[in-house]
């Protein structure tokens, strides 16, 4: 296939015009080619958005453990421009995380790919669990990542906190297996360096269920902006408001920041009433996230298209922005040769826009989804 008279974001996320030869998959090459092929004028293409850090959407939810829920969640994404994702657990027992990567080992999406394995949990603080179900928050455990590493090898992503168990050798091991997050975390300044130096590279919805940054104390939040972690942000204007990510992105540049939707199975479903890890959730008529009863947010019900968008509302530039969806997160999770950019060579995930930068087509590893 070739698509012909292309305005799109090169490897350095600069525009470029020119054709996109595909075969097998993979963009094979770029440049002028004389052959016929689908005329692009008028059009934009974007590399496919890589969302690491989903729970669910479309009805489905990962840890259901299902291919049937892995098949709404992949279907979901597709349309709006997701052509990779890391399907997220939550902090469950053991036994049912066994059962979820079980599911995973052998999934074929049969839209955007699973591209690796997120461990939210279950080695986090009680004090910071937001929504994780306390019943299963335990110590961190080699032995018991092995275990699950065992089962499945697509694991990319693990959050812990630090300070609630003897965590150093932990991340000291893991961190050569999988990227190590700090999240729902109430580490101090003092415990996060300490974090960071054995391992840590990374940070789990930024802002959200960590110690804040006052002009008295760091927190995780001053900290790791105050470092070379890569940070994730939800810019679903509730979770994050747009001042402070403003203020987030000015520091983090063009190379740090990850946005991730952190959504649940209610994504694209409207209000309702909902399930996540063995809780109930709520989404109001024109909510911007899922709540608790105590209203405590739960959960997002936004997909990485539209907080692009968001993010362009708030001033944030094409490429920051652009490259916050896309090339950031597939190098946290180590797949930045196969996705992430739109280059010879890596798969032909692409997104077609128009000048309004709304989604006309999507291209999974060629194939329009």
């Amino acid at each position: 296939m070739l698509l012909k008279n292309c305005t799109f974001f090169n490897e350095e996320f600069e525009k470029e015009f020119g054709d996109i030869k595909i075969e097998n998959g993979k963009i094979e090459a770029i440049g002028f080619f004389n052959e016929d092929g689908v005329d692009m004028s008028g059009k934009i293409v974007l590399p496919g958005f890589v969302d690491i850090h989903i729970h669910g959407g479309g009805g489905g939810d990962f840890s259901d453990g299902t291919a049937e829920s892995f098949d709404k969640i992949s279907t979901y994404l597709a349309k709006h421009g997701v052509t990779s994702f890391c399907g997220t657990t939550m902090t469950l027992p053991q036994s049912k995380l066994l059962e979820i990567l079980k599911a995973a080992r052998g999934y074929a999406a049969p839209k955007s790919k699973l591209a690796g394995i997120n461990l939210e949990g279950p080695y986090i603080a009680l004090g910071k669990k937001g929504a994780q179900n306390a019943e299963y928050v335990r110590p961190c455990s080699v032995d018991e990542v092995d275990s699950l590493i065992a089962v499945c090898d697509k694991i990319k992503l693990i959050t812990i906190a630090p300070e609630a168990s003897d965590s150093e050798e932990f991340i000291r091991q893991v961190s050569k297996k999988m990227t190590v997050s700090i999240g729902h975390s109430e580490a101090d300044e003092t415990q996060c360096r300490a974090a960071i130096e054995s391992g840590i590279r990374h940070a789990t919805h930024l802002f959200n269920a960590m110690t804040p940054m006052t002009h008295r104390s760091a927190g995780i939040v001053g900290t790791v902006l105050d470092s070379d972690v890569t940070c994730e942000v939800i810019c679903d204007g509730a979770h994050i408001c747009p001042t402070v990510l403003r203020n987030a992105f000015s520091i983090l540049g063009e190379d740090r920041a990850c946005v991730i939707s952190d959504s649940m199975r209610a994504a694209g479903l409207g209000s309702g009433e909902f399930e996540l890890g063995g809780q109930t959730v709520y989404v109001h008529d024109g909510g911007k996230t899922a709540v608790l009863a105590d209203g405590t947010i739960a959960a997002s019900v936004t997909n990485l298209f539209d907080e692009f968008k968001n993010l362009l509302s708030y001033g944030i530039d094409f490429k920051t922005a652009l490259k916050s969806c896309t090339i950031n997160p597939a190098k946290v999770i180590g797949e930045d040769k196969n996705i992430g950019s739109i280059a010879a060579g890596k798969c032909a995930d692409l997104i077609i826009v128009d000048g309004n930068i709304e989604i006309s087509e999507v291209y999974i590893d060629g194939t329009l989804a």
